[in-house]
């Protein structure tokens, strides 16, 4: 299994050519959670350049600014109250930025600055425009710099920490590869300060409900992201199709080692069947503004034979939702087995559910669809 796992590695990591790097506060505070260490930003904007002259394409999503901001306002970084942690964030993004663009720049490299939330890939129109964006950035051979718009992010836009961020932003870029720089070596058994008997795991194949035991007991101390939050990033960025690397982000060359396939950190296969963008998009962006209940024919429609969700097969309608927006399918027992964007509001479903397709526009005057929620709209 392990030469195997080593060849595949290899593979996977050697081919990548866009690369989304991750790296968290712990990091680059060397450690020290206080204040950033520009020794450790150097040699990450070193490793970055080397990859980026190698012809990959390569976005960064930096943390940091926070800690930066409330070392200048001579705040305390935990449990600040939200607007003194904004404040935090607008002073500490300019340091930031200023950093990473002076050590890129030293190596013939611009960077661009790209604050996003939830909102921002939560609407498709803004997550293309944002995609668009980060493309254009590629194309003139400037590192995105991206981070979460902590200066107006509050809980219901907030991403909650940069691993989740980082995972979104695979699919943003259409990534193939997500190295996740932890002030630890990679997942371990158990957290390695506190059992001397933990061991590092080398290779997962898939993160189960074992693997996030390990990770809750193998916690990183950076930021807000534990190595929980790192697998569950991971185990997102699979579902898309993109290999995840945890390296230890304090040792130098550590990122180009993983990139030549190298045996460095823990490393998280993806899943052989890539989920494509835009269905990615729907399950773990979008969040369900309702559910629709269904009966046994319908789910099995949907599960076994591939077909889309008509207003026939509806039972029970909850929440208030628009057209567009995305929504739980559940089975008669209660159990959620869809999620999709549908193509009608909740006050129009209730209207139609239980009716042929041919009497939608007899019930409501108009027919904008067939399927209350199409296939290609929907995530099994």
């Amino acid at each position: 299994m392990s030469g195997n796992g080593a060849e595949r590695r290899k593979k996977l990591l050697s081919s990548a050519r866009r690369i989304v790097v991750k790296v968290g506060s712990g990091v680059l505070t060397g450690g020290s959670y206080t204040d950033l260490d520009e020794s450790v930003i150097e040699e990450i904007a070193r490793q970055v350049a080397e990859l980026v002259n190698s012809g990959k394409k390569v976005a960064l999503v930096s943390s940091g600014a926070v800690a930066l901001g409330a070392r200048t306002l001579g705040v305390p970084r935990r449990g600040l109250p939200i607007p003194v942690k904004q404040a935090a964030a607008a002073v500490g993004q300019s340091g930031l930025i200023s950093m990473w663009a002076l050590h890129f720049a030293t190596r013939g490299l611009k960077v661009g600055q790209v604050l996003l939330t939830h909102d921002d890939l939560r609407d498709r129109d803004r997550f293309v425009n944002s995609r668009n964006t980060l493309n254009t950035l590629f194309e003139f051979g400037a590192v995105p710099v991206i981070n979460e718009n902590d200066t107006v992010a509050v809980d219901e836009i907030k991403f909650g920490d940069n691993d989740t961020l980082s995972a979104r932003v695979t699919n943003l870029v259409e990534a193939d590869l997500l190295a996740i720089l932890s002030d630890v070596d990679g997942l371990y058994t158990a957290d390695p300060r506190l059992d001397p008997t933990a061991t590092k795991i080398e290779f997962v194949e898939e993160v189960d409900e074992t693997v996030l035991k390990m990770a809750g007991d193998s916690s990183s101390r950076t930021g807000l992201g534990g190595m929980a939050s790192k697998t569950r990033a991971a185990a997102e960025a699979a579902r898309f199709g993109v290999p995840t690397v945890i390296l230890p982000g304090l040792t130098k060359g550590a990122l180009l080692s993983a990139v030549a396939g190298e045996a460095v950190g823990t490393l998280f296969f993806p899943h052989e069947n890539r989920m494509d963008s835009k269905r990615h998009w729907i399950e773990y962006t979008l969040v369900s503004k309702g559910v629709i209940t269904v009966d046994d024919g319908a789910r099995d429609a949907i599960i076994n034979k591939g077909r889309s969700l008509l207003a026939s097969g509806i039972t029970k309608v909850t929440g208030d939702f628009g057209g567009g927006d995305a929504v739980t399918i559940e089975g008669p027992d209660g159990i959620s087995f869809a999620k999709g964007l549908t193509n009608y509001d909740a006050r129009e479903v209730g209207q139609i559910m239980g009716k042929h397709s041919s009497q939608i526009e007899a019930t409501l005057g108009y027919k904008i669809y067939d399927e209350v929620v199409n296939r290609d709209d929907m995530v099994v």
